[in-house]
């Protein structure tokens, strides 16, 4: 039975949503880390997931998201055998995850880290690959903070959005090779290329097929927010397409096929799109906090 995984943070917990009768049901409970980025490995049975971290104990006043209290957890399917693989405090804010499961490496963006990380399925060799600034200054500035993340692995392509202020118009999709050149470091390479500039509010990623198109949500203002998008990146960089509207504050993205997806928003809504057959309406409504989504057969 193919079920959609859903982190609601609103909730704490990691729902399944059945596809065939929009059943709902709780997978894991205690998710006080503020968990956005999520990936389903099926082959081995486990689920993966990234934390923003939530506040020290005893603090007070401060603005939780630059505390480097990120996270990266793992668990079974079925919910059971969790554990942490990245120790809290490893990075700073956990957010859209990706895989390369037959090479055993996790991808995710690490917002006011300002940077794009990898690790080994085990935690080990976290290491990254991109550095957009560094300083305290630096992740203060919106336009700096990794968001999105997708990863073409046919031709070792890197692709991340960088959202900019909340809809300010400076968000931007960029991308690189996803191995380093020898002698380089991830925080000078010359190597990335801007895609598309003065978007809304890019948020998460996803290649499509053979890796020739590419599609993200968008949390930012109207029109060109709170969307759905698609756009050719091979073998050009085509104009951005709106797919879908109407959310309110769009994050996480499901693809079924080229014309099918999954998109949750933060007011707690899942649609369901399929360009094929027309339909675009809510799946379910889970309450406010939805971040990252998955399909996962269970």
């Amino acid at each position: 039975m193919t079920e959609l995984l859903v982190l609601n943070d609103g909730k704490q917990e990691m729902q399944a949503v059945s596809l065939d009768d929009n059943r709902v049901r709780t997978l894991i409970t205690g998710l006080d880390e503020l968990p956005d980025g999520i990936v389903v490995d099926q082959s081995r049975g486990h689920v993966y997931w990234t934390n923003m971290g939530a506040p020290d104990p005893g603090s007070t006043g401060g603005d939780l998201a630059y505390t480097r209290n990120g996270s990266l957890e793992r668990a079974d399917l079925d919910g059971g055998n969790r554990v942490t693989i990245v120790s809290r405090g490893a990075f700073t804010t956990g957010k859209q995850l990706t895989a390369d499961f037959d090479a055993g490496v996790l991808y995710w963006c690490d917002r006011e880290g300002t940077q794009v990380l990898s690790c080994n399925l085990d935690g080990s060799d976290l290491r990254p690959l991109v550095v957009t600034a560094v300083g305290d200054r630096a992740a203060h500035t919106d336009r700096n903070h990794c968001v999105g993340i997708a990863v073409d692995l046919h031709r070792r392509l890197l692709y991340w959005t960088q959202k900019g202020a909340p809809n300010a118009g400076e968000g931007r999709i960029f991308r690189a090779p996803l191995d380093l050149p020898p002698g380089t470091s991830a925080r000078h390479r010359d190597d990335i290329e801007l895609l598309w500039k003065d978007l809304p509010e890019p948020i998460d990623l996803h290649l499509l097929g053979d890796g020739a198109t590419l599609v993200w949500t968008d949390r930012g203002d109207e029109p060109e927010g709170n969307t759905l998008n698609r756009a050719m990146v091979v073998p050009t960089i085509g104009a951005p397409e709106i797919l879908s509207t109407g959310y309110r504050e769009a994050i996480g993205l499901a693809a079924v096929s080229d014309a099918e997806f999954y998109v949750a928003d933060l007011a707690g809504s899942i649609r369901h799109v399929n360009l094929d057959s027309g339909v675009d309406a809510e799946l379910v409504h889970l309450g406010h906090g939805l971040t990252g989504i998955a399909l996962a057969e269970l």
